[in-house]
């Protein structure tokens, strides 16, 4: 961090506290059973994640390009969970609200990383389906293993060089004043306005960060359905449209998670309480990585087949190593 703390021509020292105070919610009682609900979300995600990564992982018919992309949302949504969920279930549940400087600035680069890989992931699905629907006949050309994990690779390039850079930021913050941290993790925006210099950059990332994070992966998104919408009106019947939208269901599930409950609350900021905007910001953070692997083994057929196929193939090999065991007795 020391290229973002030097000045050029003079030595500027700034004022680093030893630590940060999340201060979360308060005055809503019973509110521990709250951070237990999320525990119990933050196993379902656990588990639900896992089992999607290891049936990727353990049968050949699923390493194809679009799995590489279903694989890496979940490898994200499971880190990022982990990342967020103990850490919050540490600061409020055992009030452990101090957090070292330096902790929380990699509290805050793990939680914005995983945060943001999660929309952008859903842009590469969402080509994935357009090219799918649209030039099926290219799609063997159009989407290989090489050009998605090329895509996802500069995802998680431009995503780290992003949040550096914000955090980067926040250590030439100097905090002469309250080092209270009005949310349920060590928020980008809470931080920088806590700084008493001039904060300008910092201001200017947190306008800009949206507009690439959030705002362009869902026009992307919206545009690339529009456009298969408008196509398959022109070219299709209405059951070949039917069948086609079919394939695009479990994505489509998994951007109005997260997206609209953020939209919802980015529009209503200014209008709801304080501990209202916590909750559903923390609630759109731990969400969608609980309900992706859900949705994709509900919805996606080729998983559940795969599922199926594993938890037989497992049941045939502990019958034979029982009747093997028997024999051998």
């Amino acid at each position: 961090m020391e290229l973002f703390n030097a000045a050029p021509g003079k030595n500027v020292s700034f004022v680093h506290p030893p630590y940060f105070i999340i201060s979360g919610l308060k005055g809503i009682p019973h509110i521990k059973f709250y951070y237990v609900f999320l525990f119990f979300v933050y196993i379902v995600s656990v588990l639900g994640n896992s089992v999607v990564m290891a049936v990727i992982c353990l049968d050949h018919n699923l390493r194809t390009p679009k799995y590489v992309a279903v694989f890496n949302l979940a490898f994200v949504d499971l880190f990022g969970n982990s990342a967020l969920v103990p850490k919050l279930l540490d600061i409020f549940l055992f009030d452990h609200r101090h957090i070292p400087y330096n902790d929380c600035l990699t509290f805050l680069f793990f939680c914005y990383t995983c945060l943001s890989m999660q929309a952008l992931n859903l842009v590469a699905l969402a080509y994935d389906r357009l090219v799918a629907i649209i030039f099926p006949l290219h799609y063997q050309m159009r989407v290989t293993h090489r050009i998605m994990m090329s895509l996802i690779a500069s995802f998680w390039a431009f995503i780290i060089v992003a949040v550096l850079i914000a955090v980067g930021l926040i250590t030439r913050l100097s905090f002469c004043k309250s080092v209270v941290i009005h949310s349920y993790f060590c928020d980008h925006g809470q931080i920088y306005r806590l700084a008493c210099n001039d904060h300008f950059p910092s201001y200017v990332v947190s306008c800009l960060y949206p507009v690439f994070i959030f705002w362009l992966p869902l026009l992307f998104i919206l545009l690339s359905y529009l456009y298969i919408s408008c196509t398959l009106a022109k070219v299709a019947t209405v059951q070949q449209g039917l069948k086609a939208f079919r394939t695009c269901i479990g994505h489509l599930l998994l951007v109005a998670i997260y997206f609209i409950p953020l939209l919802i609350t980015f529009t209503l900021m200014e209008n709801i309480h304080p501990n209202a905007r916590i909750i559903n910001l923390s609630l759109t953070s731990v969400f969608p990585p609980m309900l992706n692997p859900i949705i994709y083994v509900l919805q996606t057929r080729e998983i559940k087949d795969s599922l199926k196929r594993l938890l037989k193939l497992d049941h045939w090999i502990i019958i034979n190593k029982s009747v093997c065991s028997y024999m051998l007795e």
